[in-house]
């Protein structure tokens, strides 16, 4: 998809339809939450310059990388978009008592995301395709992007490092880190402007 996110409308359906499918019990499978699953998106946050008052997690899942910025950032208000409203409705269980709706899940597609332009401080995404335009377009100047990919190369959808600094460069963001933690790798970048 990095490379040709042209092929995104033929292939949407059939990836909503797959994630849906198997939302259920899909944590337990696939070790989301787990240490290993979250190791390199920590050592990105660790990159993170300041602290983040909006945070935007892309493909969200099940939610536990929002659950993770919820618990990094304790004062950013941390939202998560995700095609799957099966995915949706997983992460929405996991939230439990939020009186200052601080957390807060949407279904909707990262090629056309439903937030506004300049909207986050801080957007990421994990072990998936990124959609350069839309990541950059949600970001505020100054902001921050994180890439990660779990298990690295292994990843399905992992997007090489050289690819992620080539197309955001193309886009204002300068690389802060690209490295690996456990058995994943990041990327870290911040967008040109802010103080």
């Amino acid at each position: 998809m990095a490379r040709a996110p042209w092929l995104w409308p033929l292939l949407r359906s059939p990836t909503r339809r797959f994630f849906s499918a198997r939302a259920s019990g899909w944590d337990e499978r696939t070790g989301a939450g787990g240490v290993e699953h979250l190791t390199p998106l920590a050592a990105a946050a660790l990159r993170v310059g300041r602290a983040p008052e909006r945070v935007l997690d892309v493909g969200c899942g099940t939610g536990e990388g929002t659950l993770f910025f919820a618990r990094e950032f304790p004062q950013a208000r941390v939202r998560g978009v995700d095609l799957s409203e099966e995915m949706i409705a997983a992460a929405v269980a996991k939230v439990g008592l939020d009186p200052e709706g601080r957390i807060a899940f949407k279904v909707g597609d990262a090629a056309a995301l439903p937030h506004p332009d300049d909207s986050f401080d801080l957007v990421a995404q994990l072990n998936m395709p990124p959609f350069f335009e839309e990541l950059v377009r949600v970001l505020r100047p100054g902001g921050y992007v994180i890439v990660v990919s779990s298990w690295g190369s292994r990843t399905p959808f992992y997007t090489r490092p050289g690819l992620l600094r080539w197309k955001f460069l193309e886009r204002g963001v300068e690389p802060v880190e690209i490295g690996a933690a456990g058995a994943g790798t990041f990327y870290v970048g911040r967008l040109e402007g802010g103080d």
